[in-house]
């Protein structure tokens, strides 16, 4: 919750997230945090069965993605949702592997993973987008100065 709400703040339009990691390492959860500190109300839950989930704040569209039962790439193009993926929204999307080689790049990957009591994680810029991003959200992890 708390990177996700890290993250809110540092997103422009036209970013793509990918979420990786195994069932209940957190892709959701981090989701949720994001979408709360960027003003989301409503509920935020897993779109496994809706395939995407619509949220509107703060003038912007996120659309939360989830490809983790697809049985093939193509699924993606039968779907129709690379019309999702526009300058003016923001696209988050767990399983990205299920839907390559279709699904445009990540600004930002961001891996979970399940370690002994705790969850791991790590994030990868892979564009401009992405990198202005993440220094962002260096700077905000930073402790003040003394």
């Amino acid at each position: 919750m708390a990177v996700g709400a890290q993250l809110a703040a540092q997103l422009v339009p036209g970013t793509v997230i990918w979420l990786e990691g195994d069932l209940g390492a957190g892709k959701t959860t981090l989701v949720r945090g994001l979408l709360r500190a960027a003003g989301e109300t409503g509920a935020v839950k897993s779109p496994t069965y809706t395939l995407v989930e619509l949220h509107a704040v703060s003038g912007l569209n996120f659309y939360h993605f989830d490809f983790y039962r697809f049985n093939a790439p193509e699924e993606y193009l039968d779907a129709g949702l690379d019309e999702y993926f526009t300058e003016d929204a923001i696209c988050l999307v767990e399983w990205p592997d299920k839907a390559a080689p279709y699904l445009p790049p990540a600004d930002l990957r961001i891996a979970l993973s399940v370690v002994d009591a705790g969850r791991s994680i790590e994030l990868v810029a892979g564009s401009e987008k992405g990198r202005t991003c993440l220094a962002g959200v260096r700077s905000s992890s930073l402790p003040p100065p003394a």
